[in-house]
């Protein structure tokens, strides 16, 4: 049987029975610098689901984007790209960019801005964090841990739901409109932006064309978890640095990779044959007026 797919919950390993893990297990408490208080508000703010990682296989993922806040990192090591090393910057989350019609293009993660001496902003850089979406069910085998954890930190969770990470929907249907949309438009203004991703994560997207830290647009900070078996806690640690021209980075993450036609082809003949003609749903579909049959119960 699969064992417990939680690596962290509120911020330490499942059978991290420390005084300080079991305050933030008691306390829901997040402990990387959450926007919102100490409490976590991953999905709500008063039950939040307080998953930080999970496994995938022996190496534990990130599925919440607060989690690469920890000790500041990210934002210490964008700073190194977007300022010299002598600038006076702060650093404001969840800034909310408009386009020239006045509509939303979203929030940016985290803005750090440069100020002179008098307060005044003199420039800006933002930062983009990603963390992985996860298919299957993740709130059932929390939900059953923080019932009993003493009892449940080395549970066998049923592989039916079991959850894992989805990079591809985490690129499409998150990153790369995030670039699109906010990146277009801080890459107009020529701001730098910066991109936190764990290497599991980056090592699923196309190869894009590198360029020099000084020609660079665009830094992907690639992260990873390390263990440390003395505490029983996992550190955020900085594995490699890359830089990007904007529009060729944007072009790979984009634009699908082409599969052969012939059997995009092969597919239109099946549905003609099986009669899946316009105005008749195709068999994967339930008909509007029926129900689906009940799960069966086990």
């Amino acid at each position: 049987m699969p064992r417990n797919p939680l690596a962290e919950v509120f911020g330490y390993p499942p059978g991290n029975f420390s005084k300080i893990a079991m305050r933030h297990r008691a306390n829901k408490f997040c402990p990387f610098h959450n926007s919102s208080g100490p409490r976590c508000t991953k999905n709500s703010a008063t039950d939040p689901l307080g998953v930080c990682s999970v496994f995938e296989g022996d190496h534990a993922t990130i599925t919440c984007p607060v989690r690469f806040r920890q000790d500041w990192l990210n934002a210490a090591n964008a700073a190194t790209f977007f300022f010299s090393k002598s600038t006076n910057y702060t650093s404001l989350t969840e800034v909310r960019l408009h386009d020239a019609y006045g509509k939303s293009a979203g929030n940016i993660d985290v803005v750090l801005v440069s100020l002179d001496n008098y307060g005044r902003v003199v420039d800006f850089g933002a930062l983009e964090v990603q963390a992985v979406y996860i298919s299957g069910n993740v709130s059932g085998p929390f939900r059953y841990y923080m019932e009993n954890p003493t009892t449940r930190h080395a549970m066998e969770w049923p592989r039916k739901g079991y959850p894992s990470p989805d990079y591809l929907s985490s690129s499409r249907k998150r990153l790369a409109p995030q670039l699109i949309f906010k990146g277009g438009i801080l890459n107009a203004w020529s701001k730098k932006v910066a991109v936190a991703v764990q290497q599991s994560f980056f090592s699923t997207l196309p190869k894009f064309p590198r360029v020099s830290r000084d020609r660079a647009e665009i830094m992907w900070m690639i992260y990873d978890l390390e263990h440390n078996p003395t505490e029983n806690q996992y550190q955020l640690v900085l594995a490699e640095t890359i830089y990007f021209r904007f529009k060729p980075a944007l072009s790979e993450i984009t634009t699908s990779k082409v599969g052969p036609i012939e059997k995009f082809m092969r597919t239109l003949e099946r549905r003609i044959k099986k009669g899946e003609l316009l105005g008749s749903p195709p068999e994967s579909e339930v008909p509007p007026d029926t129900e689906p049959p009940p799960d069966p119960i086990e």
